[in-house]
């Protein structure tokens, strides 16, 4: 099955626990963003709920629109705020296994 013949991954819930993350992963600045990665959408379109990350404001610019870095370079900063986010879910106990 190919990745575009998945249905995308929508979830509130998902989306009320990152909001729930006050401090910026990447920065630690109160306040934060519920940032969906940028890849794999288009046409008004946002990835999965679940590849986002809470993220301040500043950060949120920077690797959306920012200059000072590659565009490679705001990929990985993306990735690794995600990662940090679903590992702070984690540790608040919103993500268990089964």
């Amino acid at each position: 099955m190919l990745l575009s013949e998945i249905k995308t991954y929508r979830s509130k819930k998902w989306l009320a626990a990152v909001g729930q993350i006050e401090q910026c992963v990447l920065c630690g600045r109160w306040g934060t963003q519920v940032a969906h990665m940028n890849e794999g959408k288009g046409m008004g379109l946002k990835t999965d709920d679940c590849a986002t990350a809470a993220i301040c404001q500043e950060c949120h610019h920077e690797i959306d629109n920012g200059s000072h870095l590659r565009r490679e370079e705001r990929r990985c900063l993306m990735n690794r705020a995600i990662v940090l986010t679903v590992i702070k879910l984690v540790r608040m106990g919103k993500v268990v296994p089964l």
